[in-house]
């Protein structure tokens, strides 16, 4: 009997008690687009939808032992990266990232996680230089969020074309094509977010739902990205489809006890 074939994605990231963000919503991600999710974890949280309360960092030694044995046997189409953590961590995810045969290396998205939802610090701030100069330089596409956007190209964004212009500056900057979401933009009708790869700009805009937390977004969206890269298609296409598939996520959310939590499962 043939069995059907899946294809594999790799998320790189930290583990979230709560269930709603990390890796937990990245392989609920990888799932529902019928993509089978491998991990290797970064860090233990005490998390829940209103607060992190703990982190404990894995040994940088025992994150590159996960890495090999993913990829020993079960070597992914593409990888994401959320929750680092340390500098000692991010330099062992590139570490291992440079030595993978260059041509044989997959689409790396690196979803630059520095601040939780619930205003708790998930990037330590001396791993941020870390993160900019050893991990962006290698990424296919980066995904920062209008707080990560204003770090990474230090002063305030304010509207739309604050947006693009960041997408334009980050893309100067590290050289990798870059998604500036714009979610968080005050006074805003629109959730619109940009894309830029150096030559083409796709601008992804839709009403903003109100009313259900989005803990978990990024990761979220960051996965599903992944996940249509592994199912073979182009950036652009799988960035657009990863907007719909966020978005439906959140306008179909579900209740978890007294919070709300995003639908991966939606279709």
């Amino acid at each position: 009997m043939k069995r059907p074939q899946q294809p594999i994605a790799l998320t790189i990231a930290g583990s979230d008690s709560g269930g709603g963000a990390g890796i937990q919503a990245d392989l609920k991600t990888f799932a529902a687009l019928g993509v089978h999710g491998t991990s290797a974890l970064t860090c233990l949280t005490a998390q829940n939808p209103r607060a992190v309360t703990a982190v404990h960092a894995v040994p940088p030694k025992f994150l590159r032992a996960q890495l090999e044995a993913v990829f020993a046997e079960l070597p992914p189409r593409a990888v994401k990266t959320g929750m680092l953590f340390s500098a000692r961590l991010i330099r062992e995810v590139a570490g291992f990232w440079r030595a993978l045969p260059a041509k044989g290396r997959p689409a790396l998205v690196v979803d630059p996680v520095m601040i939780a939802t619930s205003g708790a610090k998930l990037l330590q701030p001396a791993a941020v230089k870390t993160l900019l100069k050893e991990l962006l330089p290698l990424a296919t596409l980066v995904t920062p969020n209008l707080d990560e956007a204003e770090i990474l190209v230090g002063h305030p964004l304010r509207s739309v074309d604050d947006v693009r212009m960041a997408a334009l500056e980050i893309y100067l900057r590290y050289g990798c094509t870059t998604l500036v979401k714009g979610g968080h933009l005050r006074g805003e009708k629109q959730a619109t977010d940009v894309l830029f790869n150096g030559r083409e700009e796709l601008t992804l805009s839709v009403p903003f739902v109100r009313g259900v937390a989005t803990h978990g977004t990024g990761c979220t969206y960051s996965a599903a990205i992944v996940g249509y890269l592994a199912l073979g298609l182009g950036l652009f296409e799988a960035v657009e489809l990863a907007k719909n598939h966020i978005t439906q996520a959140i306008t179909q959310a579900v209740q978890i006890g007294k919070h709300t939590a995003l639908n991966a499962f939606w279709e």
